[in-house]
């Protein structure tokens, strides 16, 4: 590719980048001091509001998390739950991230639902779930999802596009065949809240942000404050 040639594309991908918009929605008002007083209620209901606005593939976040290096690592994968412990994920625990967390159990999630303008953001501790627990958690899915833990290798280098067409079709027997096959590296797991973000966008730049942060050991105790946009 010629200078010339580089600089029309880069000219013209500008153009398209620049000519996008945000947000040509009417977006939902939030007022922080009627927030309940931990993240989790929040979290449901703005959950909620995203699936009954028609918001695609809500429950898919980024996960963040730190290499060997100190280097920051991120990927998009799906929330499978909620609740008092935390943020529960799952993967395999011999994956790029599964080790990166083994080496520093500490992750960063993100959220964003453009159908409302919304972003939320949880910060805290990764903890390993018991075996039990990843075991049904692997079990809860679907064949497909069972076939692709089965396949394994997950984060390593694949030599053809025709080698992991015969492990997927391979694979996709067994779930079938053996519904309850184990995958030894299968594991899940709780991001333990300490810091939860609630963005809530605004048409003239005048976000609204609210964070809570964890006061102490008890899981009920949070503060709240409001953060410049």
């Amino acid at each position: 590719m010629t200078d010339a040639s580089a600089a029309t594309t880069q000219r013209a991908f500008l153009d398209l980048l620049h000519a996008q918009r945000v947000w040509d929605v009417e977006l939902p008002a939030f007022d922080p001091a009627a927030a309940p007083p931990a993240p989790l209620p929040l979290f449901h209901a703005w959950f909620a509001e995203a699936v009954a606005a028609g918001q695609a593939e809500p429950h898919t976040m980024t996960l963040a998390t730190v290499d060997a290096e100190g280097l920051p690592d991120v990927r998009t994968l799906m929330l499978h739950d909620a609740d008092g412990r935390g943020w529960h994920f799952a993967t395999h625990a011999t994956s790029a991230k599964g080790r990166e967390l083994a080496a520093l159990p500490y992750a960063a999630l993100g959220f964003y639902w453009p159908a409302q303008g919304r972003q939320v953001r949880v910060r805290g501790p990764v903890i390993v779930c018991s075996p039990a627990e990843s075991s049904a958690d692997l079990h809860a899915r679907s064949t497909g999802a069972l076939a692709s833990a089965l396949v394994g290798r997950q984060s390593e280098v694949l030599g053809s596009t025709g080698e992991l067409d015969r492990a997927s079709d391979a694979a996709w027997q067994r779930a079938q065949e053996e519904p309850g096959a184990e995958v030894a590296s299968w594991t899940r797991y709780v991001v333990e809240p300490r810091e939860v973000e609630f963005f809530q966008g605004d048409a003239r730049r005048r976000h609204v942000r609210l964070r809570y942060r964890r006061a102490g050991a008890d899981r009920a105790d949070w503060t709240r404050e409001l953060l410049w946009p």
